[in-house]
């Protein structure tokens, strides 16, 4: 059994892989090693362990982990990956960005793969057939627009999103939604069709919290897999564990 750690911002989301399956996901707001000792006492048979973290280097939890776990791996420049990483700033490359593609990849081997993870930012990470992740780009999210435009503004009210969103807004609140939300829509397609026009053969997954509005929003075809991240950690962690046992 595998443990996956992702912390994020706001939260620690913990996933279990039982024999390369997603099984469940647990979720805290604390980095800490209490949660640590819930997670191994409701799966006492965790033996492999992947961090991410977009955090600091969390060294309490991961000493607990290494005095009651077999292998514990933290996700870094460092840490060797099964795919080719062509960015050319790798250091400052967000490793959720890496972390889904490889998940991605994972789930289509030996295919153009394009993930979206439409977060606060909307990020899209592009991985060759080859198995190489060329680089992406960053966009601001739905809630983010929805932000800007009323802190930029004087009179323009804070939105969200919403169901109904016309393509001709009637009044400000529809001119704004419909604004927001079919520009993302636009832009998120127009991105997909650019790289079709390249790759004929492109997949296209979707992760993310707005990722459901997208999946049934855009015209292009593609799969909705909110647990890409951790199929990708996963896939690290069994990776390098097979790289230390053929050590």
């Amino acid at each position: 059994m595998n443990l996956i750690i992702d912390i994020g911002n706001t939260k620690i989301k913990a996933s279990i892989f039982l024999k390369g399956e997603f099984n469940t996901t647990k979720a805290s707001e604390k980095v800490d090693v209490e949660f640590a000792k819930e997670l191994l006492s409701e799966f006492p048979t965790i033996e492999k362990v992947i961090i991410s973290s977009v955090r600091e280097y969390p060294i309490d939890l991961i000493t607990f982990l290494k005095t009651k776990t077999q292998h514990v791996f933290f996700f870094d420049s460092n840490l060797p990956i099964p795919v080719e990483n062509l960015y050319e700033s790798k250091k400052t490359l967000g490793y959720d960005r890496l972390a889904a593609c490889i998940g991605a990849y994972a789930m289509n081997p030996n295919q153009n793969t394009l993930v979206i993870d439409a977060g606060t930012a909307i990020t899209f990470d592009f991985l060759n057939k080859k198995g190489q992740y060329i680089g992406g780009c960053i966009s601001p999210g739905l809630s983010m627009r929805y932000k800007a435009l009323n802190h930029f503004t004087k009179k323009l009210p804070l939105l969200s999103v919403n169901e109904d969103y016309p393509l001709i807004g009637k009044n400000t609140n529809e001119a704004i939604t419909g604004g927001v939300q079919n520009g993302i829509v636009f832009e998120v397609d127009a991105y997909i069709n650019q790289l079709k026009e390249k790759y004929d053969d492109l997949k296209v997954i979707l992760t993310g919290g707005d990722a459901p509005f997208l999946y049934k929003s855009i015209a292009n075809t593609s799969t909705l897999e909110m647990n890409v991240l951790a199929i990708g950690l996963n896939h690290i962690l069994e990776f390098n564990i097979l790289e230390r046992s053929n050590n």
